[in-house]
């Protein structure tokens, strides 16, 4: 153990990592090592962990020109000196993030800032990158000196396998990852994600803390069990472990008065505190519990948010930009919804349309009750959000992720299209968003009953000719096919619309049926939220809307 303690503050270390046996790691397979990560195979020993972490990181694809322990050694009394590494600035791309010291002793916390420096000094390219302190931090604690600390952490940064996405290194890539842990926590952590709705205006504010959650917040013995798993299977470790953290949160502190006037100070207390509640094993369990996306479609859903953003002018070389997804106030006027609820279904809504601020396309107050009109106010927007209140005084609407000019693919007859972003939701008289289901059977829409009895409930698999035969290659029904430009039969069947009347698909039994006159609407609800219908089998429209998304 001796070889890897000379940054260690063995007095601030889990004592069990001192008296564990020595083992032996020989596993070459992919699948062992995955089993042995998630277990704590190393984590028990020191020296073990440390040789495991220099063979994984030594495997990591890179540049042929990555700079090694020989550069450090080259350039560290060039770019230090002899002045002291506490007094030296942090590069931009780190300013303000937490530099953690862990189980560091004095020597181990100057290192971190010497070997920041040195960093900078070869990655030119690097403009955000609030990871960093942490990964170095820990890994000094697995290092026989900083030059090989600087050389592993340049492989990880180095890495040029397109496939394996390590740490963001850019305010593009990070900003991303956020809209896409803001996409992930509205799909698996729905509770948790009601809360953010209530106490936050900006929701994404809450969760572009969520790498620091992990990488400055948690303590050592978890971000270490978190970094063994890491370094074996990437980047998608990093999202399970930041929901399973939400979850915890949600469920700690679920019916608690706040502990102060910030749900991200609250959420940062709580992980620094989670040995409280949660042990290291715990968590993982709860992580890889979650039935999360391929890595695949996480990757596809990324891209999808870094396109967005770049088509708001963000750029790989940005610094840092406050993205606010918030409906402005001053700009927003519906006869139907508040500007709290307009910003409530916005947090319900792929992140990456979430930057847009809503536009008023049709009104029957204003249009009158014409499907027609509707279709031709809708047309060429997409997606587009429809908004319903009844005489009854009953509110409800749909999130529709494709342009109506789609209807017409199938000529005169009733034409179904659309993908697994759209869902339906209910405000009033009490608030509930409705996963989505898919219809099987277009042709039986006569008849509310017939409605009823053809909507799949939302754990339900797609008709066979409308997806691939493999599912490890179909897109996840979250993402929209037409946003990268994937074959038709990639996306479902969410909504449809001929000259007579239109039909929206819901979630949990629900599906939506409105007359061509747009005076009158039925429902369908099977499998009901505890019991609770979108709204009334029959009802009356008093004012319909349909909100397009403007830059």
């Amino acid at each position: 153990m001796d070889e890897y303690n000379r940054f260690v503050d063995w007095d601030k270390m889990d004592v069990t990592v001192q008296s564990q046996d020595a083992k032996e790691l020989t596993c070459t397979e992919f699948q062992e090592l995955k089993q042995l990560a998630r277990q704590g195979y190393w984590a028990k020993n020191h020296s073990l962990r440390a040789k495991v972490y220099h063979r994984l990181i030594s495997n990591i694809p890179c540049r042929t020109v990555t700079p090694d322990a020989n550069v450090y050694r080259d350039i560290i009394v060039k770019i230090v000196g002899k002045r002291n590494s506490s007094s030296l600035p942090l590069p931009e791309f780190v300013d303000n993030s937490l530099v953690p010291t862990y189980c560091l002793n004095a020597e181990g916390i100057g290192a971190v800032r010497k070997i920041i420096l040195c960093i900078a000094n070869q990655f030119p390219d690097i403009s955000f990158c609030p990871a960093l302190p942490s990964v170095i931090a820990l890994l000094l604690h697995y290092s026989r000196d900083e030059a090989e600390c600087f050389e592993q952490v340049c492989r990880i940064l180095a890495c040029n396998d397109p496939s394996k996405r390590l740490i963001d290194q850019t305010f593009l890539a990070f900003e991303s990852s956020c809209m896409t842990f803001g996409d992930l926590v509205n799909k698996y952590c729905q509770a948790a994600h009601k809360l953010m709705v209530a106490v936050s205006e900006d929701v994404l504010e809450v969760y572009s803390d969520w790498q620091r959650w992990l990488f400055g917040e948690l303590p050592m013995v978890y971000i270490a069990r978190v970094f063994d798993v890491f370094l074996v299977e990437g980047y998608k470790v990093l999202y399970r472990v930041a929901l399973a953290l939400l979850k915890f949160f949600h469920k700690v502190r679920a019916g608690q008065p706040m502990e102060s006037d910030s749900i991200q100070q609250d959420i940062r207390a709580f992980v620094r505190d989670i040995a409280k509640s949660v042990s290291p094993e715990r968590l993982l369990e709860k992580a890889f519990a979650i039935r999360l996306f391929s890595r695949k479609e996480i990757q596809l859903l990324q891209m999808a948010n870094e396109k967005a953003l770049q088509q708001k002018g963000i750029t790989v070389k940005q610094k840092r930009q406050n993205v606010h997804l918030a409906v402005h106030a001053e700009n927003f006027k519906s006869e139907i919804v508040s500007v709290k609820e307009m910003r409530d279904i916005w947090s319900w809504i792929p992140e990456r349309f979430a930057l847009c601020q809503p536009l008023l396309l049709f009104t029957t107050l204003e249009h009158g009750c014409s499907l027609s009109r509707f279709y031709s106010h809708s047309e060429g927007h997409e997606p587009t959000l429809l908004l319903i209140k009844t005489t009854a005084k009953e509110v409800c609407g749909a999130y529709l992720s494709t342009d109506w000019s789609e209807r017409r693919r199938g000529g005169n007859k009733l034409s179904f299209f659309g993908t697994g972003e759209c869902f339906v939701f209910r405000l009033q008289p009490e608030v509930e968003r409705y996963e989505w289901v898919i219809i099987k059977h277009p042709e039986l829409t006569t008849t509310g009953s017939e409605l009823e009895n053809h909507a799949s409930p939302a754990s339900s698999t797609l008709s066979s000719g409308s997806v691939p035969s493999d599912p490890s290659d179909r897109l996840s029904p979250f993402l929209s096919a037409r946003h990268f430009n994937l074959p038709s039969k990639t996306a479902s069947m969410f909504m449809a619309g001929s000259s007579e009347c239109i039909i929206i698909g819901g979630g949990d039994g629900q599906a939506l049926y409105l007359d061509a006159d747009l005076n009158h609407g039925r429902t369908s609800h099977c499998n009901t939220f505890n019991n609770q219908p979108l709204c009334s089998e029959s009802f009356q429209i008093s004012v319909l809307e349909v909100w397009g998304f403007r830059d």
